[in-house]
């Protein structure tokens, strides 16, 4: 079989990756840089071809939900993606395409349909993306990963297939828990940082690594600086602080599960990946939602995990860098409170990645 898988939305699809047949023939077709108008690399770029996957870096724009200097030129880039897809297409010849939402899966999704290739998309979140939204009316299959999502898909063409996790997470649960007296922090922003939350954590860095172990996934974003701020901040405090201290632009992706393991509180934005490793971890987790997310899906993501027992959320706008510590330091003085309140019901599906590959098989299939 050869397939298309659109990125976007990286841990999905690498689950999938990792679950298909070996002789399956691969091109990804993805973001190069990570953010618009800077030339950093995007993680899914970087892991990708670490795999020796073919990886090509699509040109096309969306619509964003803030005017930057960038949104006028991003449209213009729309008609631009549509055609390079279709040249795209027309070399590989996939007999599948598969998506993972998000605006780069707009022009190869509808360049499928002209070319009649079958198409699969997937939907991560709790609702539906504004792009699967658009797209499921030319789709073949639609999986979602929470039955909440049935709602907003024609229900003959839906299948409830569950959110995939990485392998590196299913696996890590094999690692020994860290033996390290002090409580560990994991703080994310996710594959391209977050400044916001890199602040919060620079302006109390000191007072926490009194307390507490932590790992800081602080991005590469060159507009902030981020990074080399946090690290020289780090080299002025003492030999046993500065121990206490990882700070990493990108964890690698065999990490991520360990990290997780021997973390005792994540803290980090709320799309829906996080909060699904988040309850398959069952870690306590401080959530601080992106506020310009589509549909304010990531508070949406947040409150449901606060729902679920496991998670304490506050909006960006809430907290300053005292106000984030206190809230820290409370959350550590209940923290094995949250665990014995989490209420699962069952709601991970098992064996996700299995299950959208066999519908991208059976699509496939339809087409031959």
């Amino acid at each position: 079989m050869k397939i298309v898988i659109i990125g976007g939305h990286l841990s999905p699809s690498l689950a999938v990756i990792d679950k298909l047949p070996k002789d399956t023939q691969i091109l990804f077709i993805g973001r190069k840089f990570a953010l618009e108008g800077d030339r950093s690399l995007s993680a899914e770029y970087k892991i990708v071809t670490e795999r020796k996957i073919p990886f090509i870096g699509i040109t096309t724009g969306r619509l964003q939900r803030k005017f930057t200097r960038y949104t006028i030129p991003s449209l213009f880039k729309i008609p631009y993606g549509f055609f390079q897809a279709l040249s795209i297409l027309r070399k590989f010849k996939p007999d599948v395409v598969l998506g993972f939402g998000g605006y780069v899966s707009l022009p190869v999704i509808l360049a499928a349909f002209f070319l009649k290739i079958p198409s699969v998309i997937h939907e991560q979140t709790l609702e539906a993306g504004s792009a699967n939204k658009f797209l499921s009316r030319f789709v073949s299959k639609i999986c979602i990963s929470w039955e909440s999502s049935f709602a907003f898909f024609p229900i003959d063409k839906t299948i409830l297939t569950g959110n995939p996790l990485r392998k590196e997470i299913l696996e890590s649960l094999r690692f020994n828990r860290s033996k390290s007296t002090l409580p560990t922090i994991y703080v994310t922003g996710g594959s391209t940082g977050s400044h916001s939350i890199n602040s919060l954590v620079e302006g109390v860095l000191r007072q926490l690594l009194e307390k507490f172990n932590i790992i800081h996934q602080v991005g590469d974003a060159k507009e902030y600086g981020d990074f080399e701020s946090l690290l020289s901040l780090r080299d002025t405090f003492p030999e046993n602080l500065q121990k206490r201290y990882a700070i990493k632009k990108f964890i690698d992706i065999d990490k991520i599960g360990p990290v997780f393991q021997n973390s005792d509180l994540i803290i980090g934005r709320s799309g829906i990946n996080t909060i699904t490793e988040l309850m398959f971890f069952q870690k306590p987790a401080l959530l601080i939602p992106l506020p310009f997310s589509q549909s304010n899906e990531q508070m949406k993501n947040a409150i449901f995990l606060k729902s679920k027992g496991l998670a304490e959320v506050y909006s960006q706008n809430e907290l300053n860098s005292l106000r984030f510590l206190q809230v820290v330091t409370k959350m550590f003085n209940n923290i094995n409170t949250y665990r014995l309140r989490f209420n699962s019901n069952n709601l991970l599906v098992q064996d996700a990645s299995q299950k959208i590959i066999e519908v991208v098989t059976n699509a496939a299939k339809k087409k031959k």
